[in-house]
């Protein structure tokens, strides 16, 4: 008898698990007849605003609109060079250009976070006027010397949160270390919406107030532009469901962590990589990232065994047709970055992943492994 196939990701399980409650939100919205902004998002923003503990949220459409705001309102602009990373999804450099400014691209460190020694070298080369440190996966990156740095040199830090909600470094959240936070709140985010979403945190009031009217035509008073700005703003529908699951998400992340043991033991003794941990940080598993050294190998054996798998990302940003040539800086270029595109590998990595799957994946992640080595 064939087994059901297991996906990588699965956000209908999501809604799934709490339609009931997700349900209400929604017909709650519907019946309110306020279909923008309005009620629903303040009290999104302002749930969002405590879980931070920044003081302060803007809702916006999606992910790449936060980061794109974020840098409007910290009036990074044509001209200007922001630091980031190669790794990480396009809207990170999308956003950057966005704005007019011009991208300089830093290797990582062994824990997929921006390289503070390859930052040093870009701030040598290209003064940025910003810095966006992504925390990919769900770790962070080494904030206590980009901090340094940027004190030391006077840029701005951008933290994209985007597949980091509730990830910590000693002890403290991040988004909390620099000057603003941007966080994606796409489906399969840790916490994402149904549809596309975005939220801004921050602990500067006048910026939230700037951020605010930026993500509204630069409106300070209806219908009257105070300066340039554009459309962006968050569905209260999603709002609504994203105060539904915002309710679970320590919840959530505490499961995903223990989908990560499962696969840790798994692959204990075997050639296969887990995710390597910096020391302090807490994890909290957007995607579970292995190594292999013959990657698309094990992919296709995991996809014979119905068991789905991701690659995130298939090509790095400098690898992708609209982005070569690029500036990338470093003291090796982007000499890690480069290493593990052929070799990382995002397993199945949900909530709602079921007892039996998780079991199926790891028999068969302990097998191919013993295979591997």
């Amino acid at each position: 008898m064939t087994q059901p196939a297991i996906p990588q990701t699965d956000p209908g399980a999501a809604y799934r698990e709490r339609k009931d409650e997700i349900d209400a939100a929604v017909a709650r919205v519907l019946a309110s007849g306020r279909y923008i902004l309005g009620p629903e998002v303040e009290a999104f923003e302002s749930a969002f605003a405590a879980w931070s503990g920044l003081g302060y949220a803007v809702g916006v459409a999606n992910g790449t609109d936060a980061l794109e705001l974020a840098l409007r309102g910290l009036d990074i602009g044509p001209g200007d060079v922001v630091a980031t990373v190669s790794l990480t999804a396009v809207a990170t450099v999308a956003a950057i250009e966005l704005v007019g400014a011009r991208a300089v691209l830093v290797d990582i460190d062994p824990f997929y976070g921006l390289d503070p020694g390859g930052l040093e070298a870009a701030i040598r080369l290209h003064k940025p006027k910003a810095v966006i440190p992504v925390h990919l996966y769900g770790q962070a990156c080494a904030m206590g010397p980009i901090m340094e740095l940027a004190g030391r040199h006077g840029f701005k830090v951008i933290e994209d949160c985007s597949q980091a909600h509730g990830a910590s470094l000693a002890g403290r959240r991040v988004g909390s270390f620099g000057d603003v936070a941007c966080y994606s709140l796409y489906p399969t985010k840790n916490l994402g919406a149904l549809g596309d979403g975005g939220v801004i945190a921050t602990g500067d009031a006048a910026l939230a107030t700037r951020l605010k009217a930026l993500r509204e035509y630069g409106w300070r008073e209806r219908y009257i532009s105070a300066e340039t700005g554009m459309n962006s703003r968050l569905d209260p529908i999603q709002a609504a469901i994203l105060r539904v699951k915002l309710a679970h998400l320590a919840t959530d992340n505490a499961r995903r962590a223990a989908i990560a043991a499962v696969y840790d033991r798994a692959l204990n003794e075997t050639a296969i990589a887990p995710p390597r941990r910096r020391p302090g940080a807490g994890h909290v598993f957007h995607q579970y990232v292995l190594r292999a050294r013959d990657r698309d190998g094990l992919k296709a054996a995991l996809a014979a065994r119905g068991i789905g798998t991701l690659v995130h990302y298939p090509q790095a940003v400098h690898q992708q047709p609209a982005y070569r040539g690029r500036v990338a800086v470093g003291p090796a270029g982007l000499g890690l970055t480069d290493k593990a595109m052929p070799e990382i590998l995002s397993l199945p990595m949900y909530p709602q992943l079921e007892e039996a799957a998780l079991t199926r994946i790891a028999a068969a992640l302990a097998e191919l492994g013993k295979e591997e080595s």
